[in-house]
């Protein structure tokens, strides 16, 4: 009896542990944990709030502080490094690489504005903020792509979700600033450095690439998560209004911290529910004496589809001297994608029967062909197909989507659409200040841009797929509606009608964040997911470019050039390092004129992708993955994959 006992006990101990086990290493897990390091992945966009104690503690005038920025935004960016490690290398070692440059770079920066080292040259300066900035490219590589990756079918829900966190996440590390640290801006470059750092630290090993599976839920799951975070970004916007009214106490900062966090690990209900659920059919699966067969001979059921084809092509007659077109790609599938030595017990068995089959020296005329084939396509170099790419939607090469007209198409219509939001983005203090707001309202407005770039990630992302999936309306359709639209905002601050920065603000914050998840859709789509980590930071390399040509050359160019001008009809000479401001209309008119015409350009050669594109989008361009997937609510099918 006590025996009993004890084994019962001992037996729930382990199922416990077995089910913990389950919860931890799931796909759900994994898409809360990338969650959690995207909410901590956008210290870029909280320059403004620290970069008033970099000026003053060290010194620097407008220009020099404006160079930081530029390298910060260059490090955040620019991300093909990160891309092309995580070729290579598990997804852990990327965020275990972004998270130590993430702490190097703000803890110099903080050493350095705290005064606990001597001050750098401003070279060093920018090398630091580059080296942190940078560190969010690698959690986005890291958690982003192997999400995508994991849930193919789902892109556009999950990458506006993701991206949407990232929008969020400046306004969630405020509040956790001003609850941990009050109003002391040296300390929120030392949060900055060590928080996104350790919350990435603690999910290295749940990032991973896992077999891709089917749920018929999926979509609904994704919709939960989206609720969730609408809720925290309705609180988050509820709390800075209030913020900016009345005074808060550090009680008061810490009350609306915990509510922060209580909804940022609210996904973790979902994630219990879903992953109780598909514990329960595998444990039925594994419970079954009719599945164990399954899962003690794995080999006799679930092939692949090539395997499946070789198979069959074996196992027929092939006297006759003629393989079949399926029988054909099921050989070339074997010599193709099984190196020598690892074949899988069904495709030995396969190629002994086939071998058996087919007396020696008696190929085909086609066999041969096929093998000739194969053998140049084992010896061709791999620049000698750069400008041979397959079929849009497989998985192009690194040079092959780089130089594709494709790429190019989608690199220059973002140059110009992100430049565009963009540039309106990183001067409306400026603006505001020149049309006469007061500044209060500034800070309005720059909530409004945080709040309204979430909203445009998630609104994009989930009403693109509902649309592609539905009534199959192309992805490159939605980006040239996402661009259109920008114009009016663009126009609205070129002629400063009265009020309207506050409607532009909505404007450049909904279209600057819908054009992210659309882009980084539609890489994936048209080039494949082989390369995704790569292309994905390419793809982000044309906001910076954007951001040269239409903030620096242009706007920046253009205010400098009418501020001169009106300090010398007052009679006023510039002295050096002094700032010039600019007040009036005809400060940014120009520089808005000539952005919303590079934006409509930009728009006609979004149409041209459209264009292009517009056979693939009315295909099934997800067939593929649910043809290699393994249906989870299948309990054969989990049965056979345990």
């Amino acid at each position: 009896m006590v025996n009993t006992k004890l084994m019962n006990v001992h037996g729930g101990l382990n199922s416990m542990a077995s089910f913990g086990h389950h919860v931890f290493t799931g796909r759900w897990f994994m898409v809360f944990a990338s969650l959690l390091i995207m909410s901590m992945a956008g210290a870029t966009y909280m320059f403004g709030l620290y970069s008033g104690e970099i000026k003053s503690s060290l010194g620097y005038d407008q220009t020099t502080l404006n160079l930081l920025s530029f390298f910060k935004d260059l490090g955040g960016n620019v991300g093909i490094i990160s891309g092309l490690i995580n070729e290579v290398t598990p997804p852990w070692v990327v965020l275990f690489i972004g998270a130590i440059m993430n702490f190097l770079g703000y803890f110099m920066i903080w050493l350095c504005v705290t005064g606990r080292i001597a001050k750098p040259p401003v070279w060093q300066m920018c090398l630091y903020i580059c080296i942190g900035a940078n560190s969010q490219t690698f959690a986005n590589t890291g958690a982003l792509v192997t999400c995508v990756k994991n849930f193919p079918e789902s892109r556009g829900s999950l990458l506006g979700l993701l991206k949407g966190f990232v929008g969020l996440s400046g306004a969630i590390i405020t509040q956790l600033y001003h609850a941990f640290y009050g109003n002391n801006g040296k300390s929120l470059i030392l949060l900055i450095g060590w928080l996104p750092a350790v919350v990435s630290c603690i999910f290295l090993r749940t990032i991973r690439i896992l077999k891709v599976v089917r749920q018929a839920n999926e979509t609904k799951i994704f919709y939960k998560l989206l609720y969730i975070s609408l809720g925290l970004a309705g609180f988050i916007m509820l709390v800075i209004i209030i913020q900016n009214r009345i005074r808060f106490a550090r009680f008061m900062y810490a009350g609306s911290a915990a509510v922060v966090l209580i909804l940022l690990f609210a996904p973790l209900i979902i994630v219990f529910q879903e992953e109780i659920k598909l514990w329960y059919v595998k444990q039925q699966a594994l419970d079954d004496p009719e599945l164990k067969v399954v899962c003690d001979n794995p080999s006799s059921v679930e092939l692949t589809q090539p395997q499946k084809l070789g198979q069959n092509g074996y196992e027929e007659n092939t006297s006759s001297g003629e393989l079949t077109q399926p029988q054909k790609l099921g050989l070339t599938g074997y010599e193709e994608s099984t190196p020598s030595g690892q074949l899988t017990q069904p495709q030995k068995l396969g190629q002994s029967g086939y071998e058996e089959s087919m007396p020696s020296g008696q190929l085909t005329q086609s066999q041969k062909l096929g093998q000739n084939e194969y053998e140049e396509k084992k010896s061709t170099s791999c620049f000698s197909n750069v400008f041979n790419p397959p079929p849009r939607g497989e998985d192009y090469t690194i040079l092959q989507a780089l130089f594709s007209i494709d790429m190019i198409i989608l690199f220059t219509a973002t140059t110009f659409g992100v430049g565009g939001t963009l540039t309106a983005i990183d001067n409306l203090g400026q603006i505001g200040k020149s049309l006469g707001y007061p500044e209060t309202s500034i800070t309005t407005f720059v909530s409004l841009v945080s709040i309204w770039n979430y909203l445009g990630r998630v609104v994009s992302g989930f009403a693109s797929e509902i649309f592609l999936t539905k009534y199959k309306f192309p992805r490159p359709m939605m980006l040239t509606l996402v661009l259109l639209l920008s114009c009016s905002g663009h126009l609205l601050i070129a002629f400063g009608v009265p009020n309207s920065l506050y409607i532009a603000s909505v404007l450049m914050g909904f279209c600057f964040g819908a054009q992210w998840p659309l882009i980084f859709a539609i890489i994936s789509e048209l080039f494949g997911l082989k390369y995704y980590s790569t292309l994905y930071n390419f793809g982000a390399g044309a906001s910076p470019v954007g951001a040269y040509l239409l903030n620096v050359r242009v706007a920046g160019h253009l205010y400098d050039k009418v501020a001169t001008k009106q300090m010398l009809e007052k009679g006023l000479k510039r002295k050096i390092g002094e700032d010039l401001t600019c007040i009036g209309v005809e400060c940014y008119k120009l520089a808005f004129i000539i952005i919303t015409g590079a934006t409509l350009i930009s728009c006609a050669i979004s149409l041209i992708l459209v264009i292009r594109t517009r056979k693939f989008y009315k295909g099934d361009i997800y067939k593929k993955f649910r043809e290699q997937a393994i249906d989870i609510d299948d309990p054969k099918q989990i049965a056979g994959s345990s």
